[in-house]
């Protein structure tokens, strides 16, 4: 049988899936993605294939799956252009000193918790050969993602978007997102270098493509409204060349193509009706069908089945750190920023959803070989874990409480903070 008869029979089968476990999860109030994840997991070794082999098999072919892996990858660039096209940066200037606490909170104690963690592993969990520095880095950064994607569609399902909490909420996990990036690129530089001068290279390239692309915002925006009058066609044309055109050169510069597309993404020019239509496009047809894809190449390097009794305390503390970081951390930083015991125990909640990006980011670390297959698996099922926790959680706290509920006024400011310290808020 062909490559081509393989390609028909498992991407059918994969986005049918993927498509019937996000069902599933809505009816139990969680977010799609939490189905598609765990349909991508439960395909591979951890069920599916324990349980019927040669269903798997026949299923997804070994023969289909580099096929299929390129299309989940290329998927993956363009939802990660997407994540960066919805980063509206300019939009944290309202209530920054807040935002800039919570996101500093958010990011700064889950990296201090993740290194003592990570440090610990290390002579447990670390691949052979992986030197202390880009292990104990990338655990730190990835116990500090938030998913901002997952967190804005968990605040919409809710009708939570256009309040109060919902507005802060956003904007914290989007200055959380940009710095833990940050960190990303940082720790993928020094991951893929030979030598620290060859990671210092790839920062400072890294930080000259940002500044090109930033100061090129102009013109592409030029650009972007004259293909515009021609038709919304080539505006998508130009928007997928040029991500990939990113992704490719960061691959070059010696960062994970993935910084390429979102950094592409985030530096766009913003009021582009053409390019928002673009993207809308992008959204309603790449993702739903060839983002699962991408969930089954992880779920088919997740198994659950064969993660060793001993390394199940590491998954417990793992996920207690993962927690601990994120609501003390944001929650806290909330309250000393002058918010109230339920509304700071929210925004550590919110802060503490960390979805696909998480996905993302801990496959962008088994691919550069930074983490062992055993401690990827770990890290999942605290993604997983953490994700799901934050519907109900969220249902819970927000109960009872109609001034959380209620959409916000377009002029009223983020969060309402006391004149005095005996005032009520």
């Amino acid at each position: 049988m062909s490559t081509l008869s393989l390609i028909l029979v498992a991407v059918p089968t994969v986005v049918l899936a993927c498509q019937a476990g996000g069902w599933a999860a809505r009816r139990v109030g969680q977010p799609p993605v939490i189905g598609e994840i765990a349909v991508g997991i439960l395909l591979g070794p951890s069920l599916l294939g324990w349980l019927a082999p040669d269903v798997q098999r026949l299923l997804l072919p070994p023969a289909a799956l580099p096929v299929t892996s390129v299309l989940g990858n290329i998927a993956l660039l363009v939802f990660l252009f997407l994540i960066g096209l919805e980063l509206d940066l300019p939009s944290l200037r309202a209530n920054r000193r807040a935002v800039a606490s919570v996101a500093a909170g958010s990011v700064l104690l889950p990296l201090t918790l993740g290194t003592a963690l990570a440090l610990a592993m290390y002579p447990y969990l670390a691949p052979p050969g992986v030197q202390r520095p880009p292990f104990v880095l990338f655990i730190a950064a990835a116990l500090s993602i938030t998913a901002f994607p997952v967190l804005a569609r968990i605040l919409a399902d809710r009708g939570l978007a256009t309040t109060r909490l919902g507005t802060f909420a956003l904007a914290c996990a989007a200055a959380d997102d940009a710095l833990a990036w940050c960190l990303l690129i940082a720790v993928t530089s020094l991951a893929t270098a030979a030598s620290p001068l060859d990671a210092a290279t790839a920062l400072v390239l890294t930080v000259g493509l940002i500044a090109a692309l930033a100061t090129a915002r102009p013109l592409v925006k030029r650009i972007l409204e004259r293909a515009a009058r021609v038709s919304d066609d080539l505006v998508t044309v130009l928007a997928v060349a040029g991500l990939l055109l990113a992704a490719w050169t960061t691959d070059r510069i010696g960062v994970h193509p993935a910084i390429g597309a979102f950094l592409f993404g985030a530096t766009l020019p913003r009021g582009v009706l053409a390019l928002e239509r673009s993207a809308a496009r992008l959204q309603h047809v790449i993702v739903p069908v060839l983002l699962p894809l991408f969930f089954v190449d992880i779920g088919l390097r997740t198994d659950l089945a064969a993660l060793p009794a001993g390394q199940w305390g590491w998954a417990a503390l793992v996920l207690a750190v993962a927690v601990i970081g994120k609501l003390v951390g944001a929650g806290g930083a909330a309250r000393l920023a002058g918010c109230d015991w339920r509304w700071s125990a929210l925004v550590g909640t919110l802060m503490n959803c960390r979805g696909i990006t998480e996905i993302v980011v801990l496959g962008i670390g088994l691919e550069l070989g930074v983490i062992s297959t055993d401690l990827f698996t770990i890290m999942v099922l605290m993604a997983v874990v953490t994700t799901a926790a934050t519907t109900p959680l969220l249902d819970r706290l927000t109960r009872g409480a109609p001034d959380l509920t209620a959409p916000a006024p377009a002029d009223a400011p983020l969060i309402v903070l006391p004149k005095t310290p005996g005032e009520s808020r």
